[in-house]
């Protein structure tokens, strides 16, 4: 439990400070909203994000009334304690509109700056199967179907133990990238998503979690 006294943040003249909400697995910005004191008081106690209203004046806990909610990771002051990052969890789309995020608009996008994400690749991926695109390899393999898919992950993970054995750090970081492209083809060919991933390695963390303190309890005996 981190020892933080709220009343050392700066609210605005209105009583309020602005929070950024933020995927914590996608870390997609999903919206900015206000919090006074007693909606961050909530938030903190409910685990769940409580924001006031601007234009009706009064609290609202974000999915009360939609199912969305969001479930509180954790809540970060910036250098100047006016304005708070939150990472949530959430149920559903954050926005009224029924999107995953308030910022859909497009204003502007640099042609030589490019930002790479995983879940950007598999986007990508996904397009290559559902719009075949001529002389692509990704299109490639899903027209072979799982049995060519299956064979490629086999033949890179081979090649991941190769370059691991002879201790070259660069191929076999080369060799991982190529076993990671290709076990995401697969996961796409299987309708696997990387959110089917991480909720599976995260069950394994609170169970790895678990069993460190039971067995530092028993050491401790």
């Amino acid at each position: 439990m981190i020892d933080f006294d709220i009343n050392s943040l700066k609210f605005n003249a209105h009583g309020l400070i602005p929070a950024i909400v933020v995927d914590a697995t996608t870390k997609d910005v999903l919206t900015l909203a206000y919090m006074n004191r007693e909606s961050l008081q909530i938030s903190m106690e409910k685990e769940l994000t409580c924001f006031f209203s601007r234009s009706r004046q009064e609290l609202w806990l974000k999915g009360e009334t939609s199912g969305n909610y969001q479930h509180i990771v954790s809540i970060t002051a910036d250098c100047d304690r006016d304005a708070l990052v939150i990472l949530v969890n959430k149920d559903g789309p954050a926005c009224h509109m029924g999107t995953d995020s308030c910022f859909t608009n497009p204003v502007f996008e640099s042609e030589n700056n490019h930002a790479f994400t995983l879940y950007g690749l598999m986007k990508l991926i996904e397009g290559r199967k559902t719009e075949k695109k001529e002389g692509s390899y990704t299109t490639y393999l899903f027209e072979k179907g799982i049995d060519k898919i299956l064979k490629k992950v086999g033949e890179e993970s081979t090649e991941v133990i190769i370059a691991g054995k002879a201790g070259d750090r660069a191929e076999t970081i080369y060799e991982i990238a190529d076993l990671t492209y290709h076990v995401m083809v697969l996961m796409i060919q299987m309708g696997i998503s990387l959110e089917d991933i991480h909720n599976e390695l995260a069950s394994r963390h609170v169970i790895d979690h678990k069993v460190k303190q039971e067995k530092m309890a028993s050491d401790a005996k």
